[in-house]
């Protein structure tokens, strides 16, 4: 989970991922109405008969486990005079996911983005502008960010493969041969080390995805070309130790397996994204 704030008219408003979507702090933004009880803001707000709905219709959008049933009674007293419902209510009777209750330092009630911006547009039209538009500028640098970062893995991979070209040149191509002949060797180690870490070759990929540009590499997350850039380096080595082509790629997907794995559960890396 990782966390982020952004400054709209002088309020402090949180983000966090949770399952790769954005959450925003329905707290933060109820403090635009109310900085003394935010919390009462957000109940007020969801006793409205038309909020109910929109959150029941964005549940069963997206999510299988939510209970319709339960949605179906509190939609019926919704409105009353005597009705009320909190998050904490509305998530147990319902299994809601599109709301959240957090505990702790940065506690309150979140909200899936899709939610908070219609929130925020009960608070206030203008309010609700201002709000995307600096969520937006955040979804901006974020991307940039990671571009920089995809671009700098890009080229570490391009250098580590002139190192893998020039093991393949000394070791593997036999002198006399044909230009034919050399390019195949050539693509037959790389297609070795796009099934080592993606698990099929260049020409499988550009047969299931016929409508994409570029090539397999190009589609790398930026784990996958950090492994990369180590398998043509740790290939290069296997190949000056003359070891098979076999034997390397039960080495190199093994190799990849563990760095994948490792790269994806390193927190300090998830928090560069």
């Amino acid at each position: 989970m990782k966390n982020n704030t952004i400054d709209v008219q002088g309020l402090q408003i949180s983000i966090t991922i949770i399952d790769n979507s954005d959450y925003i702090s329905l707290t933060d933004i109820a403090r635009n109405k109310n900085p003394n009880e935010p919390k009462d803001v957000v109940k007020n707000w969801m006793r409205s008969r038309n909020v109910i709905e929109f959150l029941g219709l964005w549940e069963q959008i997206n999510n299988q486990k939510f209970k319709g049933v339960e949605f179906d009674s509190l939609l019926f007293e919704a409105g009353s005079n005597s009705f009320t419902l909190s998050p904490t209510k509305w998530i147990e009777k319902t299994n809601a996911i599109g709301i959240i209750s957090k505990l702790g330092n940065k506690g309150g009630t979140y909200a899936h983005k899709d939610i908070a911006f219609e929130f925020a547009s009960w608070i206030s039209a203008g309010f609700k502008l201002f709000l995307i538009k600096e969520f937006q500028r955040l979804k901006d640098d974020e991307g940039n960010r990671l571009n920089l970062q995809w671009s700098f893995q890009r080229t570490l991979a391009k250098v580590n493969y002139h190192i893998h070209t020039d093991a393949i040149k000394l070791n593997l191509i036999p002198k006399g041969i044909t230009a034919e002949q050399r390019s195949f060797i050539y693509s037959n180690e790389a297609d070795l080390l796009n099934v080592a870490l993606f698990e099929k070759t260049a020409k499988q990929w550009r047969e299931e995805n016929p409508n994409k540009k570029g090539n397999i590499r190009d589609e790398a997350t930026i784990e996958q070309l950090v492994v990369l850039s180590n398998l043509e380096s740790i290939n290069a080595m296997l190949i000056d130790q003359k070891l098979i082509q076999a034997d390397r790629l039960d080495k190199l997907n093994q190799l990849a397996i563990t760095q994948m794995k490792s790269l994806i559960d390193n927190k300090s890396i998830q928090k560069l994204k």
